[in-house]
């Protein structure tokens, strides 16, 4: 199972973290499309904040694993622009976990 958690603050919702772990084996490697979707959502919502934005998150990868922790902007614009491509990221993965929650969680900590 893939496992996806957001960690927000408590105090305006902001995202401050993400995770995601794990394998789906909804199919053999290669094959799996919920691995592939999941991957494609996250990675490229990464892609997409360091292009759009010019933020370089911090952000580690390895098989099966995604962390990254998002550093506040002192610049607005930007810091809404970040928050907006991740709070998209997670609509397209609950998404993803209502069709093939068998395979796919989310879930959502705060943090003070």
């Amino acid at each position: 199972m893939i496992t996806i958690t957001i960690e927000r603050s408590t105090d305006d919702r902001r995202i401050l973290a993400f995770a995601v772990e794990g394998h789906a084996k909804f199919a053999k490697p290669g094959k799996d499309i919920v691995c592939a979707g999941v991957s494609a959502v996250t990675v490229g919502t990464v892609n997409a904040i360091e292009q759009l934005t010019g933020l370089e998150l911090p952000a580690a990868m390895k098989s099966g694993w995604l962390q990254s922790e998002i550093p506040v902007q002192q610049d607005a614009v930007v810091d809404g622009k970040v928050q907006l491509l991740l709070e998209s990221m997670i609509v397209m993965l609950n998404t993803i976990a209502e069709s093939y929650g068998k395979y796919v969680a989310v879930r959502e900590q705060n943090k003070s």
